[in-house]
């Protein structure tokens, strides 16, 4: 059985200089939600992700996951694995793709039957089988967006952070992403998705945040359909 988690934010400020990109007094996310972030370029959706997945630090406020089990942990205290950022042009490690699915778990405590078993089903799921030897550089841009997933699904992530995931991607490749996301969701984990466009994945999402002068607006769609009314 999965831990319940939240993942949480209070007064959340982020500063370029002079320029104020966004102020959040409170942020709250738990599993089983599904948020469609959205707001014009250049407001900061990019960066709040990064903040709550803690690749970028606030100018001030606190971020906390609560309720993580005792997995390996990171230098600065923040759990490993938990919290999973993927952007639209993922980077991947030289090697492999089996590598590059390996590189997560191999800080993780488990055995490495376990570890190989969960490379086998990611690599299933996102039908990269074949691939797998295959250096990953050479993928081409939906393998590469399949492989990234993939990465982040075999560490079993509490939430998932998805950066355009449907940018330049075939039919076939969205429809797979959008599988993956939601065996994840099943499992207990929460998620955010930005997107310019309407996509299988974002259509999954029942909630609608938006981002814009500095402030974030959180409704639900049930919000939406009154607020039409």
């Amino acid at each position: 059985m999965q831990t319940t988690m939240q993942l949480t934010a209070t007064a959340l400020e982020m500063r370029f200089g002079q320029r104020v990109l966004f102020q959040i007094p409170e942020l709250l996310l738990s599993g089983h939600q599904r948020i469609w972030l959205k707001g014009p370029n250049g407001v900061g959706k990019t960066t709040l992700m990064k903040v709550l997945a803690g690749l970028a630090k606030p100018t001030s406020g606190k971020v906390k996951l609560q309720g993580a089990p005792s997995r390996r942990w990171r230098r600065d205290g923040s759990p490993l694995g938990h919290v999973v950022y993927l952007h639209q042009s993922p980077y991947l490690f030289n090697g492999s793709v089996w590598d590059n699915l390996s590189y997560g778990l191999s800080n993780l405590a488990i055995s490495v039957e376990e570890r190989e078993v969960r490379i086998r089903e990611a690599l299933s799921l996102a039908r990269l089988d074949h691939l797998a030897e295959r250096p990953a550089q050479v993928l081409s841009g939906g393998e590469r967006q399949r492989l990234a997933l993939a990465r982040a699904w075999v560490l079993n992530p509490r939430f998932l952070l998805l950066d355009e995931p449907s940018a330049n991607l075939d039919p076939d490749s969205l429809t797979l992403i959008t599988e993956m996301v939601d065996q994840l969701y099943q499992q207990g984990c929460g998620l955010i998705i930005t997107s310019h466009q309407q996509t299988e994945l974002t259509d999954r999402c029942e909630e609608h945040w938006t981002l814009d002068n500095q402030q974030l607006i959180a409704l639900s769609t049930v919000d939406q359909q009154e607020a039409r009314a």
